[in-house]
């Protein structure tokens, strides 16, 4: 297996992993009051909209080929901590 197949299939899980948290946000919100649930899917949309920019990243790093997918490492890479930090972020908040 490749660097650039091992990175890819390491990313997909996390973002498989994202869209269960993603799934499981969306059934919780359903449980608030009117004023907490927009804010609550509110949130919820800015993660989804970034999880979509992150595969899309990850797709154009897929389509580089051999020898140019790295430079599109660190963008993926980029998307990917900030999709995580939100989502823990989320998880923190929605905690309480």
């Amino acid at each position: 297996m490749s660097k650039k197949d091992a990175y890819k299939q390491k990313i997909e899980a996390e973002l498989e992993l994202v869209q269960v948290k993603l799934a499981e946000y969306k059934a919780k919100s359903k449980i608030y009051a009117a004023d907490v649930h927009i804010k609550y899917i509110e949130h919820v949309d800015e993660l989804e909209h970034m999880y979509e920019a992150t595969k899309a990243k990850l797709k154009n790093l897929d389509e580089a080929g051999e020898e140019k997918w790295e430079h599109f490492k660190d963008d993926v890479e980029s998307a990917w901590n900030a999709l995580s930090a939100s989502v823990k972020d989320a998880a923190e908040k929605f905690k309480k």
